[in-house]
């Protein structure tokens, strides 16, 4: 409730200012005696109310300290009452809240205002209880709340008074309202004087912002030290170290454009000053909802208030900033500053239509932010101008101008972003051509040409010019003039220089050709060359070399600047992309050696070997040139009398498409050939000219012909990177000690020392400093105790978490978990699972032993933990006795046990004692524990005392020597006591805990006979102690106080994915009768039997669970928590809480001095201490972006009661939503108001909501998931964010370097499996309790510049469901460790890519939030977080000790939707300004690495698939044309084909076997080799070639088809359970076009190739030729049905062809769907050709399908050896006649009757005359039976051709009438394709064995583990069926 501001004078309560009517002076809150509502609540706690009353309301220092110790010792006491205390205040808030509501709706003059005011009079009349009624975050701000310690704080309370008002601030009027029962802070005068959210009655944005400053300040302070002052002050160098970090994107903005800051400097204004600053950008940032994605616009905005603002300041009085007054006087931030601007964006984002318009014609986030890159931004004025340029409304159906830089859709991007690498190859490859074509002689000539170096840079050069000018289309009339400036002059000097530096070559050739002694243009061309070279060069050291690089920023010469500014543009990012001296050294040597041995390589093995490269090809290429001309089997058009140059580059084509990979793009494949027809033309001999054409010709023809040669020069790139790279990969992997401990039998060996590393890495200083209870001193010495006291509360943690997840079993938890080791016992008692069965077997040596004392325990040491053991049974025995008998027993037992330790220093043990004896004295013993272990009785009592008294008598007459024995028997203390009855006729049951621990324990160490081998049996439990153990030895920064650590906050966007498996939804079967419940039941059964155990339900069935809703509700979370699901996301995450809060119990914070610390270890309770969750929310929070919530509750959408559930069971845990409401205007207008809200859940699991904060509008403008994540970002605390996504329903990020490492880690094929975006998370405790660890890197030193994202390992739990869900698993481990590793160091290229890593939050939300938003350019929007983060001077770093789980694809058609939505996101990024600016800023070798490991590699995947289509084509052409045998006869080139078959071997040795090395690698590190090897065999042997080349064909589909035509969008794949089979129909819709018409097309030229091909091998030359082709054939058609479950099952085959013709000859109409209809689907698949740009591209490649008519008719047997061009011309005849006959039988009149009868007589006479007209050709003429196949082989692809073009064109062709037409031709092509890859299917589904085989092949880890998967495909049906019998 809002209060006066009067009530809060001096003295008496309500007294004061108000007494006089009026507010008063609002300087008088200040004066002395003040009391706030902390001291009121104080006294109250303190007993002392009156007395602060007596001292009129003050406080000395001591008193309040006494107070807050007071409150403390109080909060101890009520501690375990807090349950009870929230849930009172929650139902006195829910009563409150209705009593509200029932207000509104009563007469307001009336019992209304009487209740409103009688609720206002309680809230007021208590400070404890407003505070509990007024909903809060984090920190209760409004008033004090007795159920959250975090307000008594000293760094917090130091910071509310910070932000507190001063009387040095302006007079605020005495009628503002100040919310709660709080004093006014600064927030109150910038929200009065700036209208923030004042139009929204909480005024959130303030609330929100206001505990954000708070929480911000707090944390700064404690890492500084807590302040010990009973008034705690902030630290100057906090308020400073806050300040720089939230204002250091807006000094630098300032910097950037010269303008002066808003302060002189930081020694010139104060720290209320600093504090005002930071808050008015926090609110500005908080309210500015899409603008958030324009970092430099805020500043601009922040730049103009802050001005405001500190005029206010220096006056006396608050006024209303003019910028955010409306003409009406109300104040408003959000209409008059943010709305137009989001009018603005908001009217761009329509003109886009859907993600559908070309990017060129629309303004995208980053156009609106780059207009503050320049100072002609200051032309907006402020107030803002509503008619400046930034603001205009697009005008439909017109571009709008874009900022500095257009996204055409072209492939042109690529030479632009990377022309550096381009003319570096091409350069490379023209020097070691011409020195091979020198025969290696390295002479003045040799020089001469190699200078021809020189032209070619400066071409290429020109040509990139041209491309600036050209891609710069639609930005001229608003990009800066000093950018178009420097585009002209770059232009004209280049074109120019290029021009140049041609001519002066020309003219030394001619001096060549004239060979005269004036060397003239020699010289002038070596000092032209040497200069620019110079200059060049001298500018890249200058601009990219560490240690230069200040040089050249401290440079303000106007002549130095102007040519840096030539050299290199100059952005507001991308500025100062330098990395340290050593770390540039580092990846220049790492390049260095790859260059080293690729030119290595590539020269001296290519050119020294016959069989190889370079230098033999030059022979050959002379050869060709000079051939004769050739005969022709066809008509041929183009290559008469040009030195068969087009035989040459048909013969030798490939090369093409290699080039066109790494060199060219497609338009620029037109130039060369245009080069290659130029330069073949005739010209006379005699002139200069014919030299300089046969020159170039070699060089062309050469590069035509060389494909074995450039592909090596090209590829042995990747080569070369891949396997250094697994190199160094390896080495640091070992370095960081990974994979030291891969086995649980590692882990109890090691463990001994785990209690030390564990303490000296993850153990604050706190603890370390702590004594412990119940030590001597002698005993708190032993480091070793000491370390296994600190590491054991940890370690039973970590177990009990593994038990609650139901990874182990009630007794398994008994035996991993640690005994505390604070006890008297003096030796470290470890786990039990180490010293099981080590007593018995200890006991058999001693049994066997015949030797002396020290030979017994010597043999016994060798195994340490069996000495553990016997030493802890001994001592052990020892304290229960002592502990258990008193009197006369404990004389005995002193006795005897002296008599013992006596023997043992003797050395005469084996004399004393009777070892023979052993078993019997352990059985009795055994017997008594076995008693102590349970509750007390009577009954037990009694039975205990004979265990004794029976332990007693067997020791006493069977154990002991015979002396010994007597000796006892005549003691007559012992002797009385045994006649009197005496003698342990009573015990004393065990009462401490630390001794009934010990007797449990002890009872465990002498049954338990299990071999520690086999606890945990678990694989996931052993995996993560593995894990983790292993962890604690790699290096970390050591772990801060939690107190001091950095806040961090988990941020999850959610959309609509399963949030928990309904009961309905866990039982409800597929048509297999298969369940979820089931299907997890028998793939976890242990943690299924585990789980029953945990509820205490062994023996109960599913519908015995279903009966009780306690167990039904934890059989729900069971279920959700192993499959993909929300609830997992979040139990993982709120780990870090748990942990965090551990932690702080552990460390005793106290509040007060005279509070006294407890000295033990235990952690009971530690969940409920109010200090310890207090201290963990200050430290961490959770926000789940849920942005349809609000819809979801509306609808009662179940969703929306699973995310209340998670609420209620998670305190910590807020979610953030939009929220719609819906109001009429005056005119009957709807409109529409959108608020980001932020819930938590009270006591009751009702919604509680704490902040709302108006939107200017629907927040999807537009990637649906980063502008899910912007609205709630402003709820995020702390210093860091960690991104955890849980998206099966939002984009996910993926970059190339995911998908070319696992092009790296291929195996045997063409690629591997793309691997990520995002998906959902999980987390563990142990993995939790190393992230303050973590979070210290980002003060680590790691190169120039401090991190800015910490990359995090991950590990995939799905890989054990499936060999696919294993394939990607094993590709997934091997980027996220060796990978990321590489990547991060030494080449400093990583980047974001959707893997839970750790954003530094200020950094980021200051420039721009943790992702990009554009619609379709953005679609990957997490690699561009990393994109902009390097370019905004970040640093991303790689840490592998600690690790997160995720969850991944685990079905064929999953994987196929995410990895097309992820290629196409790769083909929006090459088009992206991002990767443009990386591309030119980055120094050349990190260029290298950041395109090789981004979308070169998308290129250079599409390329290879090409590679396959251009050499079949060049097959055909050479076997159409019939010159493959006329060369080899006519040239005597017969070793040819076998060059070519090489080349085949060849491509697969280097993609097969190179790129495995990696994954071996990492198998090798973390697996060991052995394992290593069977896993690599294993893959093979379940065909994962066949799924990697079957992904191949998914991403170059979509990765090209986005490049020409755009169309990447958002495929929903989902992550549930797959074991369901998948229909024929939904497989063909699925992959038709992307697979299975490539494929076809494949095939048919391969049976061309097989036709009239020469191979001069025969079959052996054929098959070495085309078995890769062949077999990418066979995975392309059959990969969706061999990973298909049941795929070859006969009964589903049936099932699928009927469902697949159904589909087929449905008609569909409006509203039908493409999975119901053929036709819709086909009209879908049409979709993506929009432009006419892309029609025309559509049009040439559907040409290529024209050769394979032309070339058959010609070899007909019909056609003989006539090549004229009618024959073709008749071919077309012949197919029209056949479409004529096709329609005249497929004709189907539904009008009249009449012409049904004469279309039957046309049909018949048709059908006879068909018949007699091919009898008749038969007979007359040659043809023959094979000319009738090889007649349909031709039209196939000419129908296709034909198809293709009428969708192309389809306006056209349904204009013409002939569109049903085509349709109906197209639907035979789908059946005859479906009957083709049916067929085989349908066969092999009469074979039952090959059914068997494939479920072994797809679910072979299950049967590893023991799953009968038969049961799963089968279904739960059939064995109830079997059952039934």
């Amino acid at each position: 409730m809002r209060n006066g501001g009067g009530e809060r004078g001096c003295g008496e309560r309500g007294g004061g200012d108000r007494e006089r009517g009026g507010r008063g002076d609002r300087r008088t809150w200040w004066c002395n005696g003040k009391r706030g509502k902390d001291d009121k609540i104080m006294m109250v706690m303190s007993g002392n109310e009156q007395t602060g009353r007596d001292r009129g309301g003050m406080l000395d220092g001591r008193g309040k300290e006494m107070g807050v110790v007071q409150w403390w010792g109080m909060e101890k006491g009520l501690e375990h009452r807090f349950p009870e205390m929230k849930k009172v205040f929650a139902t006195l808030r829910a009563l409150v809240e209705v009593m509200e509501a029932l207000s509104t709706d009563a007469a307001p003059d009336g019992v209304g205002r009487l209740i409103m005011e009688e609720l206002r009079r309680i809230k007021k009349s208590d400070a404890t209880m407003s505070g509990e009624l007024i909903p809060y975050n984090i920190v209760p701000l409004e008033a004090t709340s007795l159920t959250n310690a975090i307000g008594y704080f000293p760094e917090v309370r130091g910071a509310i008074s910070a932000i507190r008002y001063t009387e040095q601030f302006p007079r605020l009027p005495a009628d503002l309202e100040i919310s709660g029962q709080r004093d006014v802070d600064m927030f109150d005068l910038l929200e009065y004087v700036f209208g923030f959210q004042v139009l929204v009655f909480s005024k959130d944005n303030i609330r929100n912002q206001r505990e954000h400053v708070v929480l911000a300040l707090a944390n700064a302070q404690s890492r500084l030290g807590i302040p010990v002052e009973p008034d705690p002050k902030l630290d100057e160098r906090a308020v400073r170290e806050v300040f720089l970090k939230v204002l250091d994107n807006y000094i630098k903005w300032c910097r950037y454009l010269r303008i002066r800051l808003v302060w002189n400097s930081l020694e010139a204004i104060n720290r209320d000053r600093k504090l005002f600053l930071v808050s008015l950008y926090l609110c500005i940032w908080g309210e500015a909802a899409n603008v958030r994605f324009l970092p430099e616009c805020i500043c601009y905005i922040f730049h103009h208030m802050a001005r405001e603002l500190d005029a206010i300041l220096d006056h006396g009085e608050a006024t209303h900033a003019a910028s955010c007054t409306s003409e009406n006087g109300s104040v408003s931030f959000l209409e008059q500053i943010i709305c137009p601007i989001y009018e603005t964006m908001s009217k761009e984002a329509e003109n886009n239509n859907n993600g559908k318009a070309a990017h060129s014609k629309w303004r995208n986030y980053d156009d609106f932010n780059e207009y503050f890159w320049s100072p002609a931004c200051f032309k907006l004025n402020w107030p803002m101008k509503k008619d400046s340029s930034f603001l205009w409304n697009p005008k439909k159906g017109k571009r709008t101008a874009k900022s500095s830089f257009v996204e055409h859709r072209t492939f042109l991007h690529l030479y632009r972003s990377f022309h550096r690498l381009w003319i570096f190859l091409i350069a490379m490859f023209q020097g070691l051509a011409i020195i091979a074509f020198n025969d290696g002689k390295l002479n003045l000539n040799t020089f001469k040409t190699l200078l021809s170096i020189g032209p070619t840079f400066a071409v290429m050069n020109f040509l990139e010019s041209c491309l600036d000018v050209v891609l710069m289309f639609g930005a001229y009339t608003t990009a800066r003039g000093m950018a178009l400036s420097r585009l002209v002059i770059r232009f004209f000097w280049s074109g120019l220089s290029s021009a140049f530096v041609l001519f002066v070559y020309l003219e030394l050739l001619k001096e060549m050709n004239r060979n005269t002694s004036d060397s003239f243009y020699f010289r002038l061309y070596v000092l032209v060359l040497g200069v620019y070279a110079g200059v060049r060069i001298l500018f890249a050291l200058l601009l990219k070399f560490p240690s230069c690089h200040k040089l050249s920023e401290s440079s303000d010469h106007s002549f130095f600047q102007f040519f840096k500014w030539i050299y290199q543009e100059r952005y507001f990012v991308g500025r100062g992309l330098v990395e340290k001296t050593t770390d540039y050294i580092s990846y220049v040597f790492f390049w260095l050696v790859i260059f080293a041995c690729k030119f290595t390589f590539t020269y001296f093995l290519q050119a020294s070997h016959d069989d190889l490269s370079i230098k033999p090809l030059v022979q050959p290429t002379n050869i060709i040139v000079d051939l004769p001309a050739l005969r022709y089997s066809w008509h041929d058009l183009v290559s008469k009398n040009n030195n068969n140059a087009l035989t040459v580059a048909s013969l030798w084509a490939p090369v093409v498409a290699i080039l066109e990979s790494k060199i060219l793009r497609t338009e620029d494949s037109l130039l060369m050939i245009s080069a290659a027809i130029f330069f073949s033309l005739e010209i006379p001999t005699h002139t200069f000219g014919y030299r300089v054409r046969k020159h170039c010709q070699r060089l062309i023809i050469f590069s035509l012909i060389d494909d074995l040669n450039i592909q090596i020069y090209l590829m042995d790139i990747h080569i070369w990177y891949t396997l250094l790279s697994a190199i160094y990969g390896a080495v640091m992997g070992a370095r960081s000690r990974l994979g030291e401990i891969r086995s649980i039998e590692m882990v109890h060996k090691r463990f001994e020392s785990f209690p030390e590393a564990f303490v000296k890495n993850l153990v604050s200083p706190e603890i370390k400093r702590m004594p412990f209870d119940g030590q001597s001193s002698e005993a708190a010495q032993d480091n070793n105790k000491s370390y296994a006291a600190m590491f054991s509360p940890f370690w039973n943690e970590i177990i009990k978490a593994l038990r609650e997840e139901d990874y182990i079993s009630n007794r398994e938890m008994d035996l991993l978990s640690m005994p505390s080791n604070t006890g008297s016992l003096k030796l470290v008692q470890w786990p039990l699972f180490l010293l099981s069965s080590k007593i018995l077997l200890a006991m058999d040596l001693a049994l066997d032993c015949k030797d002396t004392q020290a030979d017994l325990w010597n043999r016994i040491c060798k195994d340490e933990y069996m000495a553990y053991a016997v030493q802890e049974c001994y001592f052990s025995i020892e304290k229960i006795l002592h502990s258990l008998v008193d009197g006369e027993g404990r004389l005995w037992v002193e006795r005897i046990f002296r008599e013992i330790n006596s023997s043992i220093s003797e050395g005469s043990l084996v004399i004393t004692l009777s070892l023979k004896k052993l078993p019997v004295v352990l059985s009795r013993f055994t017997a008594l524990t076995g008693l102590l272990t349970r509750d007390p009785t009577p009954e037990l009592a009694k039975g205990a005392a004979k265990a004794v008294y029976d332990f007693y008598d067997v020791v006493t007459h069977e154990l002991l020597s015979s002396d010994l024995r007597e000796q006892l028997d005549t003691w007559n203390i012992l002797l009385r006591a045994r006649n009197e009855s005496r003698l342990f006729s009573r015990i004393e049951w065990p009462k401490d805990p630390d001794i009934k621990e010990q007797v449990k324990r002890l009872h465990l160490l002498l049954t338990v006979k299990d071999s520690a081998a086999n606890i945990p049996k678990n694989l996931e439990a052993r995996r993560r102690l593995q894990f983790f153990t292993n962890s604690l030895f790699m290096d970390m920064p050591p772990a801060k106080p939690v107190c001091e650590m950095m806040p961090f906050c988990v941020f999850t966007p959610y959309y609509s994915e399963t949030v928990l498996y309904s009961n309905s939804e866990l039982r409800r079967e597929n048509e297999d009768g298969i369940s979820i419940l089931f299907y997890l039941q028998k793939i976890f059964p242990d943690e299924w039997e585990n789980f029953l155990e945990r509820i205490d339900r062994v023996d109960s069935g599913d519908a015995e669970l279903q009966e009780s809703s306690t167990s039904a509700l934890e059989l729900r979370f069971w279920a959700s928590y192993r499959g993909q699901t929300l609830a997992r996301t979040v139990r993982g995450m709120m780990y870090y809480r748990r942990a965090l809060m551990l932690q702080s119990y552990l460390e005793r914070r106290s509040l007060g001095d005279d509070v006294p610390s407890q000295t033990s270890f235990t952690t009971q309770g530690f969940e409920l201490s109010r200090e310890a969750r207090a201290q963990a929310d200050i430290k961490f929070t959770y926000v789940v972006s849920c942005q349809i919530y609000g819809q979801q509750k509306q609808r009662k959408a179940p969703e929306a009661a699973d995310i209340g559930l998670l609420l209620q069971r998670n305190e910590a845990l807020r979610v953030a939503f939009i929220h719609e409401e819906e109001s009429a205007t005056a005119d009957g207008m709807i409109t529409k108001e959108f608020y980001s809200k932020l819930v938590k859940a009270d006591e009751h699991g009702k919604d509680q909501e704490i902040f709302s904060v108006k939107l200017p509008g629907n927040p999807k403008l537009g990637e649906g998931k980063p502008e899910n994540q912007n609205h709630a970002i402003i709820f995020t605390r702390g210093e860091a964010v960690q991104t955890i996504d849980m998206n099966q329903m939002q984009i996910f990020m993926m970059d190339g370097v995911e998908q070319w490492w696992l092009l790296m880690v291929l195996v045997v094929g063409l690629t591997s499996l793309s691997i990520e975006g995002a998906s959902q998370r999980d987390n563990y405790l142990e993995e939790a309790m190393k992230m303050r660890n973590l979070l210290e890197e980002f003060r680590g030193n790691h190169g120039l510049r401090p991190p800015t994202i910490l990359g995090v390992r991950e590990h995939v739990f799905t890989g054990s469901v499936s060999s696919l869900a294993w394939f990607m698993s094993n590709q997934e481990t091997s980027f996220v460790t060796l990978g990321q590793r590489v990547l991060a160091k030494p080449l400093k290229v990583r980047m974001h890519y959707g893997h839970p890593d750790v954003f530094d939050r200020i950094f980021h939300v200051t420039r721009g939030g943790i992702s990009k938003a554009s619609r379709v350019i953005n679609i990957s929007e997490d690699i561009f977080a990393g994109f902009n983060s390097t370019l905004r001077q970040g640093n991303i770093t790689h840490h592998e000790y600690i690790q997160v789980g995720k969850g991944r694809d685990v079905g064929l058609n999953q994987i196929a939707l995410f990895e097309g939505k992820v290629a196409g996101g790769n083909g929006e990024q090459v088009l992206s300004r991002d990767v443009y600016r990386l591309g030119q800023l980055l120094d050349f070798i990190r260029m290298l690495s950041f395109y090789f490991t981004t979308v070169g590699f998308y290129v250079c995947t599409m390329m290879t698939v090409l590679t396959v289509y251009v050499f079949l084509y060049g097959r055909a052409y050479l076997a159409f044309s019939g010159l493959d045998s006329g060369i080899s006869r006519e040239a005597e080139l017969s070793g040819n084909t076998a060059l070519d078959a090489v080349l085949n071997a060849q491509f697969l040795v280097q993609i097969g076997v190179f790129t495995a090395v990696p994954m071996i690698m990492g198998f090798i590190l973390e697996l060991g080799l052995l394992q290593a090897v069977f896993s690599f065999i294993t893959m093979q042997l379940q065909l994962c070639s066949v799924f990697f080349t079957f992904s191949l064909g998914t991403r170059t589909h979509y990765f090209g088809r986005t490049i020409l035509h755009g169309g990447a969008k958002y495929r929903a794949t989902g992550r549930g359970f797959v074991v369901q089979h998948i229909k024929f129909a939904e497989n063909y819709r699925l992959y038709s076009r992307s697979h299975f018409v490539k494929a076809m097309e494949v095939a048919i030229l391969l049976i061309v190739y097989i036709a009239y091909g020469y191979t001069e091998g025969g079959a052996l030359s054929f098959i070495l030729l085309t078995i890769s082709s062949w077999f990418l054939v066979i995975s392309w058609l059959f990969a969706p049905y061999i990973f298909n479950p049941s795929g070859f099952e006969w009964q589903k085959t049936v099932e699928d062809f009927d469902d697949w013709t159904n589909w087929l000859m449905y008609k569909g109409g409006v509203g039908v769907k493409g999975e119901n209809s053929w036709e819709s689907w086909w009209d879908e698949e049409q979709m993506h050709i929009q432009t006419l740009r892309g029609r025309i591209l559509e049009t040439i490649l559907s040409l290529r399908f024209i050769i394979f008519q032309y070339g058959i008719v010609y070899k007909l047997h019909l056609t003989g050896d006539d090549t004229s061009l009618a024959i073709y011309g008749f071919s077309w005849v012949v197919l029209i006649g056949i479409v004529m006959i096709f329609k005249i039988f497929t004709f189907k009149p539904t009008k009249s009757t009449k012409f049904q009868l004469m279309l039957r007589f046309m049909q018949g006479v048709t059908a006879i005359g068909l018949i007699v007209a091919l009898c008749l050709v038969v007979a007359f003429t040659e043809l023959s039976i094979a000319d009738l196949f090889a007649s349909i082989l031709a039209f196939i692809p000419t129908g296709w051709c034909i198809i293709c073009l009428a969708i192309t064109w389809k306006k056209i062709v349904r204009s013409l009438g002939l569109w049903d037409s085509v349709k109906e031709f197209a639907r035979m092509y789908d059946a005859g394709m479906g009957i083709i890859i049916f067929a085989p299917i349908a066969v092999l589904s009469w074979f039952p064995f090959v059914s068997t085989f494939q479920s072994r092949l797809l679910f072979n880890q299950a049967f590893s583990r023991g799953l009968e998967i038969s049961l799963i495909l089968a279904g739960n049906k059939a064995n109830v069926e079997a059952n039934s019998f």
